[in-house]
């Protein structure tokens, strides 16, 4: 049973200790700067996360992979965190890159962790208190032991390759893949906004958009928060199909483009794992594991051997 990974904004603030932490993450190109923004208005003390620079490099170019043991800690040690710390993650869009975040601490088995649903919009709505202009208070550094990566909870392009030559209905051993991108590139029928890059989707892969899992609200301040557990159980488990119950999981993510989440904010999606996050935080949430192909559409779909299905099979 996973210890609590949802919390509201009202028992984030009572909890005594904590540290939040903006991990709002943009699309390189969009006229907007995650930390930018918190230098100018956040939860009073948050520290900052760039998941695009707390990352491993990789070949093929592509942003925010999970980071070494070694680079994580040491991040945590700027931000003042230790192993012990309650740490609640937030966005400005509300839900979108805090699931990442999440992701990333529970991968190196950071237990104290989750996620402020509805993120900073939901926060001010509820009148909480905002701090704003450049900050000004000096973060102590704290220790944190290199951690080791719970190697369960990612995927790597060869682990895709040999899964996607299986057939879930015929072989036991399959990982079921779930794929956040919107349903029309998922089948090929949109194009993927990147240049050059194909849609469509891995063999045997099933369609879960990663905004089915979240509802928007537009009360006040714009913001979107995880569905109830039941609308949630029910969009996971139609996507997942009675006949794949208790398989693995492997959740992708999108490929580069722009999606609108009925909020104020126009959110850009990447193709290394963000999206994907949600898919992995409603498995979480639902008690069924689920790993991420921390590469996803773009990588796999960047390399001219991957084998690409068009159609809604």
């Amino acid at each position: 049973m996973q210890k609590q990974l949802l919390f509201a904004p009202k028992d984030a603030h009572a909890a005594t200790g904590a540290i939040f932490v903006d991990s709002t993450w943009f699309m390189p190109g969009v006229a907007r700067s995650g930390y930018e923004e918190w230098k100018q208005r956040r939860i009073p003390g948050a520290r900052f996360l760039d998941l695009d620079a707390v990352a491993s490099e990789h070949p093929l170019g592509l942003k925010h992979m999970l980071p070494s043991g070694q680079a994580f800690a040491k991040a945590c040690e700027e931000m003042g965190i230790e192993p012990s710390s309650q740490v609640f993650l937030y966005d400005t869009h509300g839900v979108f890159s805090s699931p990442r975040a999440l992701y990333m601490f529970k991968s190196f088995g950071h237990e104290k962790a989750g996620i402020l649903d509805g993120g900073l919009p939901r926060w001010e709505a509820e009148g909480l208190p905002i701090e704003t202009g450049e900050p000004n208070a000096k973060v102590q550094s704290a220790r944190y032991a290199v951690p080791n990566l719970d190697e369960s909870a990612v995927r790597s392009y060869e682990q895709i390759v040999t899964n996607a030559k299986l057939d879930p209905s015929a072989s036991p051993s399959a990982e079921l893949v779930l794929d956040a991108r919107p349903y029309g590139r998922f089948t090929g029928e949109q194009p993927e906004p990147r240049p050059n890059l194909s849609s469509g989707h891995m063999p045997h892969a099933r369609s879960l958009p990663f905004s089915t899992l979240l509802e928007s609200h537009t009360t006040g301040k714009s913001y979107t928060t995880v569905l109830p557990r039941d609308k949630l159980k029910q969009a996971f488990d139609k996507a997942v199909g009675e006949e794949n119950k208790g398989r693995p999981i492997v959740a992708v993510s999108l490929g580069a483009g722009q999606i609108r989440m009925n909020t104020d904010v126009a959110v850009q999606s990447c193709g290394s794992g963000m999206t994907a996050g949600t898919i992995w935080l409603a498995g979480q949430l639902l008690d069924t594991p689920v790993a991420i192909y921390d590469e996803s559409w773009t990588g796999y779909a960047m390399r001219p051997e991957s084998v690409i299905v068009k159609d809604d099979k």
